[in-house]
This record gives structure tokens, C-alpha cells and sequence, in this order.
């Protein structure tokens, strides 16, 4: 087994479940409910960031009942790793933003600091009106530059997998959260 295989195994196998399937998925009951309220009737585009704000895109996706189109954009600040670094532009929207309510989604909060980018740039594009939904928003001292008018769940300052988010690329398929145990 590689050295690679052997930690993720390791990892998988120490984590903490943080939240349930059962209390992920009233989150998203939740969200998707209170998203209604505000953007129902207003044809939203609901922007993806990837890789992982797949999940919770098609997560949310499923629970509307009002008609809206999904895009995606590859924006990136860890390509693997555990910490983030510069930003990362791979990919615009593939439809127009411009005089749209835009809902970008994402998997989780952190700094803030992809998020507050991609809505930037839907402002900078044209977008009448831009907000944020995230799954988890992570509770931590640290400064804080974007914000999520939804969030599902929030976590303390730890490394959190699942549902999106990855540990080194892995694991972003799991339908409960889990944290890294400490060492």
C-alpha cells in the first residue's frame, strides 16, 4: 500500500462523525426552504463552485420547485492540499449573468476568501443581484472576508470531509460529515 493510500485509509478510519446523513439532509431541507422564499419567481441562476460545491448545488438543485438554471465555475484555493493558497480562476460561467439573480453555492466557509471572489466577479459581470449558500460554516477567530446569506450547519475549527468537502481530493462523495481526528 502506498504511502498515500495508507494515510487516507488512516484518516478515514480515526475521523469523528460530525453530522448524520439524516441531520445533513434536514439542512438542506432547510436551506432550500428558505431560498424558496427569497428566489422563487426570479428565473435564479444557481452558479456551483467547483469541485466542491457540486454537492451541495445538486443537493439544493433537487428541493426547488421553481424554475432556475445550473452553471458552474472552477475556481480553486487548495488543488489538494490542506491549506489554502491563492486563488484560482479555471473556468467562467458557461451561461450569462448579467441581469441575473445569481445563488452561488459552495461547500463550505471558511475564510471566505473563493467565495467572496466568484461573487465579485458576478457583480463585475452584471449580475442584478448576487447571494451565497454553503452547507457548513466553519466557527474559527480568524478573519473572515465573504459571507453566506444560507448556510446548513456550521463546524468549529477543525478539517472537515464529506458532502463536497475532500481531505486531499478524497472522500467529497460521503453523505455525513466527519472531522480529521486530532493527532
Amino acid at each position: 500500500m502506498s504511502d498515500l493510500a495508507a494515510e487516507i485509509a488512516d484518516v478515514r478510519a480515526r475521523a469523528e462523525r460530525v453530522y448524520t446523513r439524516a441531520q445533513v439532509d434536514a439542512a438542506f431541507e432547510r436551506m432550500a426552504a428558505d431560498i424558496s422564499t427569497v428566489l422563487a419567481g426570479s428565473n435564479p441562476l444557481l452558479l456551483a463552485i467547483l469541485v466542491g460545491g457540486m454537492y451541495p448545488a445538486i443537493q439544493l438543485a433537487m428541493r426547488l420547485s421553481f424554475p432556475y438554471q445550473l452553471d458552474c465555475v472552477h475556481v480553486t484555493r487548495y488543488r489538494g492540499q490542506l491549506a489554502g493558497g491563492d486563488v484560482e480562476w479555471r473556468s467562467q460561467p458557461r451561461l450569462p449573468v448579467a441581469g441575473r439573480v445569481v445563488l452561488v453555492v459552495d461547500d463550505i466557509l471558511d475564510e471566505g476568501h473563493t467565495l467572496a471572489q466568484v461573487m465579485h466577479e458576478c457583480t463585475r459581470l452584471g449580475a442584478a443581484r448576487v447571494l451565497s449558500a454553503v452547507l457548513v460554516r466553519k466557527r474559527h477567530p480568524r478573519p473572515t472576508i465573504g459571507h453566506a446569506d444560507y448556510h446548513g450547519l456550521e463546524v468549529g475549527d477543525r478539517y472537515v470531509f464529506g458532502c463536497g468537502m475532500d481531505y486531499k481530493e478524497y472522500f467529497r462523495g460521503l453523505p455525513e460529515i466527519y472531522a480529521v481526528a486530532s493527532s
